[in-house]
């Protein structure tokens, strides 16, 4: 059995999808038993997030343009696709019970005037229900015999909304009781990423990009002989090709320097999906759909002997620095965890934060599309030490980046981490933050955002060669 999985840029058009139908023709005539996982159209689950915390502001106008706006995208992506009429209609209606469905979220939001991470997991997940449903009419036109399949009829997990934890042997017994069946009769499943429920049947998400975790889970539990997950790069690369073109693609690597890759942000690949994989010794494949003949990654227990040192520069833009700063008598470490306790109530994610005693203040890396959302919060946490002015107004700095370069000592022995060191010294980089853990394999730090590239260039150059 295969498992594959599609991420959001996969899926993210009429096009794409079409190119999707066209590999999965082409992949089943060698794997007759295999299960197909999709993401959200790409973008999709941010705007729905964005909506919901419109409506938590009051921002009625801002919300109904999001809805309008996803309708009439799926809608497209649906008549450019379906030729025939009837299964056109079929899908209209659902894409327009779904935008119902948000309609309605979004409006009992803007009356309680705050949105919970529960809220959120169960709004998140309409952009996984329409591409799953999409691409399944999609390949049955094209005489496939696919079956659409929501994750919460099998993925079982507990209540940790925001990034629920699977609870692996019931998602096992769902899974033998409802997709098994499927796939051995010759059916091809079309199931949603990233979502599951909880044994009560409370929606549930496995956290933001948890799309590879989905198909990781899946793969394990029914014993797959491979997972490939399907996105717009030609596997796990040295750098990011957009920042540097000459990067090349990490062919073979073990399931620890995988996860410690994904960990430090490898956006190909979700930091929990090895381990499930991993367990079962199961190999996972990193393949682009857009040039599908290339081979990607494989992830495998033991690699190749022989292989040249594994490094790799990961860079993530989009990110803002929020800082929390108080007063010397009211500053304690129950302040810093009520920040990250009220951020994360609300599903604010924090990628990276520092603390300093000295000068009694928490600084915070953010995404910057939950900047306004994390502000807005944090003032309402500290609404009363504001006013007493014990707690200053937050401090924003936008713009910025962060690098991490992960990897073990080059074949001379020298360790990545002076290494990165003496470039950033001679590139002169302004580094504004830094993160390391104890061990000397890797380092991350923040930069401004005009940085990011010269930088990133800087250290390929340097620790690539």
């Amino acid at each position: 059995m295969l498992v594959m999985k599609f991420g959001g840029t996969s899926v993210g058009s009429a096009e794409c999808m079409a190119a999707v139908a066209e590999i999965i023709g082409q992949v089943r005539g060698q794997h007759p038993r295999l299960v197909v996982v999709v993401s959200a159209m790409s973008g999709v689950t941010d705007q729905l997030i964005s909506a919901a915390r419109q409506a938590a502001e009051g921002r009625v106008e801002e919300c109904e343009a999001i809805q309008a706006s996803l309708l009439a995208w799926h809608m497209g992506v649906c008549h450019s696709l379906l030729v025939d009429a009837d299964q056109r209609c079929r899908m209209g209606t659902y894409i327009t019970e779904r935008m119902a469905e948000l309609e309605w979220f979004c409006q009992s939001v803007a009356v309680r005037g705050e949105v919970t991470v529960r809220g959120l997991d169960m709004v998140s997940a309409i952009g996984e229900k329409l591409s799953a449903a999409i691409l399944s009419a999609l390949l049955q036109t094209r005489g496939m015999p696919a079956e659409y399949m929501d994750a919460s009829r099998v993925l079982v997990t507990d209540d940790h909304f925001g990034g629920a934890n699977p609870l692996l042997a019931e998602t096992k017994a769902r899974l033998e009781e409802h997709l098994r069946p499927l796939v051995e009769s010759g059916l091809v499943p079309i199931v949603t990423g990233y979502i599951g429920a909880t044994a009560r049947g409370v929606p549930t998400t496995l956290g933001r990009g948890g799309g590879d975790y989905s198909a990781a889970i899946i793969g394990a539990c029914m014993e797959a002989n491979e997972v490939c997950i399907w996105s717009d790069v030609d596997g796990i690369l040295t750098a990011d090709p957009n920042v540097v073109p000459e990067a090349r693609t990490l062919e073979e690597l073990s399931y620890v320097e995988a996860a410690e890759l994904a960990y430090f942000g490898a956006e190909v690949l979700h930091p929990k999906t090895i381990k499930p994989v991993e367990e079962r010794s199961i190999p996972l494949r990193i393949r682009n759909t857009f040039n599908p003949c290339h081979p990607g990654t494989l992830i495998v227990k033991e690699p190749s002997a022989g292989r040249s040192p594994t490094r790799a520069i990961i860079s993530t833009r989009g990110l803002s620095l929020l800082s929390v700063r108080g007063s010397e008598d009211a500053w304690t470490p129950q302040v810093a965890a009520r920040v990250l306790r009220c951020l994360g109530r609300a599903g604010v994610e924090v990628l990276m934060f520092t603390q300093s005693f000295s000068e009694r203040n928490l600084t915070l890396l953010v995404w910057q599309r939950e900047l306004s959302s994390g502000l807005r919060l944090l003032r309402g946490e500290f609404a009363d030490e504001l006013a007493r002015g014990l707690i200053a107004p937050p401090e924003v700095r936008q713009k910025v980046a962060t690098v991490s370069v992960v990897g073990g000592p080059s074949k001379d022995g020298q360790g990545v981490v002076p290494q990165t060191f003496a470039a950033l010294g001679r590139q002169r980089t302004p580094v504004i933050a830094i993160a390391q853990a104890s061990s000397e394999y890797n380092v991350s730090f923040v930069v401004p955002e005009d940085e990011m590239a010269d930088t990133v260039q800087a250290l390929h150059g340097e620790l690539m060669g």
